[in-house]
């Protein structure tokens, strides 16, 4: 098997706009041809094998992206052929936009191991749905330099009680110390499919930074620096054609999780820009619905090291 095997572009009208904004367009389509693929090494397939949890990322019926977390025993995840993936769960106690996934839908997945830095993403679809598992077919598969992650521990504590939900419109107090205290958080974003182009589809995407790098505006919204990462724009150029997004913020100690959806706003040029370390751009997030989930991560996590890389912040 070859890379990237498709005459058209690895990348969609709005991750070409801003590698063209930049002056980074050649190369990186160059680079994408060669490292991006329709299938997964045997590496990668044996990767995924070893993961306790995944970050998806979705589309629910309206069109709203949407950052969740499955999670397992390693093994949970396979891969029975280089062009597809299952992870086996039970869809009855997943995160509400995982029960809503129907088959040919659209999906984005992280696979990251925060105790070796390593990750790799996937875009695919929905090639069935079971009771006890989701089967993907693989559209675009490649991995992620270890950049702005944070190397922690994982462990499987004693079942607890059921997640204790709840929503609102804004970020209130406990969510907003979340926020304030993550060192990272995810984020879905999405370009609507259309079935004979495999450079659209849906983004999962790991952001990381030093405690703080999340700067909460207000009750309403949030902003972000966009730091230097492998120029291919996958998230920001979903963004420039499609604002709206889903955030999720992990407590990596207690497993609670923040669902957020937004619409995100690239800011290019200004002071805001100068005064954060390391910042290339920002991105302002307009929030309009919080899910908070108490323990909903069956995992726990202890941070052992945090990388000079993710030492940006606000300032």
């Amino acid at each position: 098997m070859t890379s990237w095997p498709y005459a058209a572009s690895p990348f969609h009208p709005g991750e070409r706009a801003i590698q063209q904004r930049l002056g980074v367009r050649e190369r990186v389509e160059d680079g994408g041809r060669r490292l991006i693929r329709n299938f997964l090494p045997d590496e990668h397939r044996d990767f995924y094998a070893r993961l306790p949890f995944l970050v998806l990322g979705t589309v629910d019926a309206e069109g709203s992206p949407a950052a969740s977390i499955v999670s397992g025993k390693p093994g949970f995840v396979s891969s029975p052929d280089p062009k597809a993936l299952t992870i086996s769960i039970d869809l009855r106690s997943t995160m509400p936009t995982i029960t809503e996934l129907v088959s040919g839908a659209d999906v984005g997945i992280l696979g990251i191991d925060l105790a070796t830095r390593r990750r790799n993403r996937l875009n695919g679809v929905v090639s069935a749905i079971r009771d006890d598992a989701i089967e993907i077919e693989i559209v675009q598969a490649y991995g992620n330099c270890p950049k702005y992650i944070s190397v922690r521990e994982w462990t499987e504590p004693p079942p607890g009680p059921a997640p204790l939900v709840s929503e609102s419109s804004t970020l209130g107090n406990i969510e907003q110390a979340i926020v304030a205290a993550a060192d990272t958080f995810f984020i879905a974003s999405a370009f609507g499919r259309i079935r004979d182009d495999p450079s659209h589809g849906v983004d999962a995407s790991h952001r990381g930074g030093a405690p703080g790098f999340v700067r909460i505006d207000d009750a309403l919204t949030l902003t972000v620096p966009d730091f230097v990462g492998n120029f291919a724009f996958n998230t920001l150029g979903n963004l420039l054609l499609e604002p709206r997004c889903g955030l999720l913020f992990l407590d990596f100690a207690t497993g609670t999780t923040l669902e957020i959806a937004a619409e995100a706003e690239i800011v290019w040029e200004g002071p805001e820009i100068a005064a954060i370390d390391g910042a290339q751009r920002l991105l302002r997030f307009h929030l309009s619905r919080v899910r908070r989930s108490e323990g909903a991560v069956p995992l726990r996590w202890t941070l052992a090291a945090v990388h000079s890389d993710s030492a940006s912040t606000m300032r």
